[in-house]
């Protein structure tokens, strides 16, 4: 079988997402789940673009073994001298450096001409090959370039020392005909193409991603890049749960192998969608909830007879399975450790007493504990280190009627260690919650976005608060789980301002230091 190398964008082009803003410590735990997933390469961020993203980049590199870790990087002596820095400690050094190369772009953004565009990529992988020993270039907007003119600068980036080509579909408008096509006319006329990898980029603009990724290796492209749940910026980009399971699939037509463990793919789904608060749409190919559902009776009666009359993918092969739930108020320490392994949790021992407290005090509340509610006491272990808590919530009460206006009271810490108690109106029980918590925080805030979700089923399970708001000026995202979707609220409210408070004291040190 062929071999497609998967490289895995979620923590670059993923988190540039509206409403997305992932710390360090979630990144490295996505990180080191790709790496359990088996990416082949791992873009950990843009180093140049802030210190949190530097940090994350050189943690991530520093951690990661068993899949290359690259950073994005322009086509400049600064943007590569950062990235070095960040990725120096990997186990093999990669970097991806990307200049514009459609007439749009160079007249445009760039102002600058196809002779000067062509002198600086040349410039920037020369300088990038003198540190790294991978090298990736990107021709960004190639789709919409002219053909000519991406053979004539791909023949100079690889003459100067570039390992990997890329050819993104940038805005997401190629059909699956004409980007294979593209894929196939560069083989056929760049000089130096059987040294380098040829990579596919797709945007999902027009919901063609996955399909121009596959007739891109269809065409010769050795590499496709993508995402967890085909997160990204505006449509998203190509998901990679698809574009590995259709591939297995159909290894019978394709006959291609990603070397992705599809049994971590349903873990990698529930990881990413949880830490970035994007919820996975029912009808989610692979990964929805609705993917192995079946309604219709005519459907139901197929299936009884036999699965494989209407499901071509079993939940077993992208590790959804129905995991015996008998954990309960009077299960034991070993029982929970067991089934933390089980589920692909490697906690500390001091991580698994937090975790195993957590979930005694949960069952005493709940009649059932399911596996959503343990992915979700296990991750919060693992993530325990996010936030160090400069608001803290003691207590939130709300007194609610029909007939009578909501009033919120709240106690918390504040940052001087004080723990006050404010109370205020609202035109609901949330609103007048957030009114209250404003009070706490002395700060402008406006809620741009605010959801809550059941994790699991029932009328005992736990509820998910998501709240995107804006923070004397800044775009924030807070989350949080509660039994009491009030409490959730709150506590994923201060989630927010404390997330951005803890990278304001970062930034304080690194100035410090």
């Amino acid at each position: 079988m062929r071999k497609i190398d998967i490289f895995d964008t979620t923590l670059r082009d993923g988190e540039q997402s509206a409403g997305i803003n992932l710390n360090t410590v979630e990144k490295l735990e996505i990180a080191r789940q790709l790496e359990k997933l088996g990416v082949a390469v791992i873009e950990a961020g843009f180093p140049a673009s802030s210190p949190g993203d530097f940090e994350a980049v050189q943690r991530i590199a520093n951690t990661v073994k068993n899949s290359t870790v690259t950073g994005l990087a322009r086509a400049m002596k600064n943007d590569i001298d950062i990235s070095w820095e960040a990725l120096r400690g990997g186990e093999q050094p990669h970097i991806h450096v990307f200049l514009a190369t459609s007439p749009i772009h160079m007249e445009y953004k760039l102002k600058k001409t196809p002779d000067e565009v062509v002198n600086i990529a040349v410039d920037a992988v020369k300088y990038a090959k003198q540190y790294f020993p991978l090298v990736q270039w990107s021709a960004e907007d190639a789709f919409r370039s002219e053909p000519e003119y991406l053979v004539r600068i791909i023949n100079q980036v690889i003459a100067a020392g570039a390992t990997t080509i890329n050819i993104p579909d940038t805005v997401g408008y190629a059909t699956p005909q004409e980007y294979g096509a593209l894929f196939k006319y560069l083989k056929e006329n760049v000089t130096g193409v059987e040294k380098v990898k040829l990579s596919a980029h797709c945007h999902d603009d027009l919901g063609m991603a996955v399909a121009n990724s596959i007739a891109a290796v269809e065409n010769g492209a050795d590499q496709v890049e993508c995402t967890i749940n085909g997160i990204g910026e505006r449509a998203g980009n190509a998901s990679l749960e698809e574009i590995a399971v259709a591939l297995h699939i159909r290894k019978d037509f394709y006959n291609m192998d990603t070397s992705i463990n599809l049994q971590e793919i349903k873990r990698s789904s529930q990881l990413v969608s949880r830490l970035t608060g994007v919820m996975i749409q029912p009808n989610k190919a692979v990964v929805g909830k609705n993917a192995f559902a079946h309604e219709s009776g005519i459907h139901q009666d197929g299936m009884l007879k036999n699965r494989q009359t209407y499901e071509i993918i079993t939940p077993e092969l992208i590790g959804e399975s129905d995991m015996p739930l008998a954990l309960g108020k009077h299960s034991g320490r070993h029982a929970f450790k067991d089934r933390a392994v089980r589920m692909g949790f490697d906690l500390t021992e001091k991580q698994l007493n937090e975790a195993f407290i957590d979930f005694k005090k949960l069952a005493d509340r709940k009649k059932e504990i399911t596996e959503d509610d343990l992915f979700v006491l296990f991750t919060g272990q693992q993530l325990q280190d996010t936030d160090t808590p400069i608001y803290e919530l003691h207590n939130v009460q709300v007194q609610y009627g029909t007939s009578n206006i909501p009033t919120a009271t709240v106690t918390a810490t504040v940052p001087s260690g004080e723990t006050v108690t404010v109370a205020t109106t609202g035109a609901g029980s949330v609103e007048s919650i957030f009114n209250a918590l404003e009070l706490v925080i002395k700060g402008e805030v406006l809620i741009l976005d605010y959801r809550v979700t059941s994790i699991g089923k029932g009328r005992d399970a736990l509820g998910e608060a998501v709240v995107n708001l804006s923070y004397n000026g800044l775009e924030l995202k807070g989350r949080d789980v509660a039994q009491d979707v009030l409490e959730a609220s709150a506590k994923a409210y201060l989630n927010a301002i404390n997330r951005q408070l803890v990278r304001e004291r970062l930034r304080k040190q690194e100035v410090t230091n």
